[in-house]
C-alpha cells in the first residue's frame, strides 16, 4: 500500500498541516533536481503542476461537497468515510471538534479510517492538543509546527500504514 499525502484541516476550513509521500521516481532523466528533491509530482499529459495550497484548497472542496451531500441524502447519521477515483482513494476521519483528518492512498489500500482515528488520538492530541506552546487555533495558515508530531507520523506512517 501506498500513501501519497495526508492533511489536518481546523474547524475554520484552513489546512493545518499537510505532509506528501510520493512514490520514488525510477529515473530522474529530463528531471531537475529540484523536482526530485521538492517532492513535486511529474506531470503526465494535459496535467500541469499545482502547488500543495492549491492541492489542500482541492481536497478540502472535495470532501466538503461530498460530506454535505452524504449528509441530505442519508440524513445526519449517516458520515463519509472514503471515495475512490481511477487513480487514488481518499480516505476521512472527523473529530468531534471539527478537526478534518485526510489521507490520500493507492486504491488497493483497505479503509484507513482506524489509522486516522490512531493518528489524531495518539499523534495529534499528545504532541499537538497537549503542547503548551501550540496555539490553540491556527488563524491565516499558520500551521502545525511540531517535531515531534512529525517524526512519529512518519514513524506511524512507515510501520503501521506501510507493513
Amino acid at each position: 500500500m501506498v500513501v501519497y499525502s495526508f492533511y489536518i484541516f481546523d474547524r475554520h476550513a484552513e489546512c493545518i498541516y499537510k505532509r506528501r509521500w510520493l512514490p520514488r521516481p525510477t529515473s530522474t532523466v529530463g528531471k531537475s533536481r529540484s523536482d526530485t528533491v521538492s517532492g513535486s509530482a511529474p506531470t503526465g499529459l494535459g496535467q500541469t503542476v499545482r502547488s500543495t495550497d492549491d492541492d489542500s484548497k482541492l481536497v478540502f472542496g472535495t470532501v466538503f461537497s461530498l460530506r454535505n451531500m452524504v449528509r441530505k441524502l442519508g440524513g445526519e447519521e449517516d458520515n463519509f468515510v472514503s471515495f475512490t477515483t481511477s487513480q487514488y482513494k481518499l480516505h476521512y476521519y472527523e473529530t468531534p471538534t471539527n478537526t478534518k483528518f485526510v489521507m490520500l492512498t493507492d486504491l488497493k489500500s483497505p479503509s484507513m479510517r482506524i489509522a486516522l482515528q490512531q493518528i489524531y488520538i495518539n499523534l495529534f492530541v499528545e504532541y499537538v492538543v497537549k503542547n503548551p506552546l501550540s496555539p490553540t487555533e491556527h488563524p491565516g495558515g499558520v500551521g502545525v509546527n511540531n517535531e515531534l508530531f512529525e517524526e512519529s507520523l512518519e514513524q506511524f506512517v512507515q510501520t503501521r500504514v506501510l507493513s
